[in-house]
């Protein structure tokens, strides 16, 4: 059936991390009650009646709302390791250098 609706990058994380500016367009901080507490969380989605359904669904009256992340990038071009520079991709290898 396709991609799902919905994709939660971040769970329960501090809201400064939608400030990210590498993170796609479609990227919404959505803030929530979870026992007695504020949680915030960085999703996916496409529609935002999507989103709405699922934390609605989970936290009923505890979703408080959701704004938009500062993301810039093209959902189609992003990649969730965009989010992580420090893992380095492994070295390829070079070819053998010919003997003339």
């Amino acid at each position: 059936m396709g991609e799902p609706k919905l994709k939660i990058i971040h769970e329960d994380c501090d809201p400064k991390l939608a400030e990210n500016t590498k993170l796609p367009y479609t990227a919404y901080l959505v803030t929530y009650v979870k026992d007695d507490k504020v949680c915030h969380d960085i999703t996916l989605c496409q529609k935002q009646v999507e989103m709405f359904d699922h934390y609605y669904d989970k936290y009923k009256k505890g979703l408080q709302g959701w704004v938009q992340s500062r993301g810039n990038v093209n959902p189609k071009l992003w990649k969730e390791d965009m989010l992580n520079p420090d893992k380095k991709k492994p070295p390829t290898k070079k070819p053998p250098k010919r003997k003339l």
